[in-house]
Formats: C-alpha cells, structure tokens, sequence
C-alpha cells in the first residue's frame, strides 16, 4: 500500500499525517481473506487552525469514509455487510486520530456528544461547551 502525506505546517502536521497513514480501515473481504482498505485524505490548502479550514478537512474525510465503505473502486473485493456502520465508524477514528478540535467541532455539528463518547472521541470541554 502507498500513501503520500500532505504537509501544511507544524501544528496540524502530526494530526494529518496520522489521519492519512491510518484511518479509513474499511475491512473488506476478497476470497475468504480480509483487507483494510486505506484513503488518502490531504490537507493541502487547507489551514486547520481556522473553523473553515477544519471545516473543509472534516467534509474530506466524510467524503473518504463514503468511498471506503461503499464502492471504494475495489475489484474483487465483497462489499461490506454494513455500509453505514462502516462510515460511522471511518468517521469517527478519522476524527479521533485527528486530536483537532476544530475538526470535533465540525463533527458535533451531525452527531451528539453520546455517539462521540461511544466512538471514543475525546470532547475537549470548550468544544462540549458550544
């Protein structure tokens, strides 16, 4: 597997390269063996430290998490037997991997502070308090 990281600066840089070396492992199978499907999610343009930036990057990964668990571009591979689950849970270790608040923030936008604390994503308390 090949996955290039996008480096935009020292702050989000870590957190980056950690949500495009390990996320999005979508488990699939092909002839009775099991895969873990990766997407590259860049960062390139984009400024995390601004709520539009993180915005941005938040929509990419939804849109990664998409592709993993639904077609995904795979030959061969079966498609996983709960797509949605799928998605729920990319997004989430996306998010969590991330250690962004804003990108926390951008989540708790679509999903409550239960579903977060059920995926283990750690709510900083003025995130929570918004």
């Amino acid at each position: 597997m090949y996955i290039k990281t996008a480096f935009i600066g020292a702050g989000p840089v870590l957190g980056a390269a950690i949500v495009a070396c390990a996320l999005f492992a979508g488990s699939v199978a092909a002839k009775d063996q099991e895969f873990t499907v990766a997407y590259r999610v860049s960062t390139q343009g984009l400024d995390l430290n601004q709520p539009a930036g993180a915005r941005e990057f938040y929509r990419r990964l939804k849109h990664a998490a998409e592709v993993v668990c639904t077609h995904g571009m795979r030959v061969d591979l079966a498609p996983t037997p709960d797509p949605q689950s799928c998605y729920e849970t990319a997004l989430a270790d996306a998010v969590q991997s991330a250690h962004m608040p804003l990108v926390t923030q951008a989540y708790l936008a679509t999903h409550t502070l239960q579903q977060a604390a059920a995926r283990g994503i750690d709510v900083p308390v003025q995130v929570a308090a918004k």
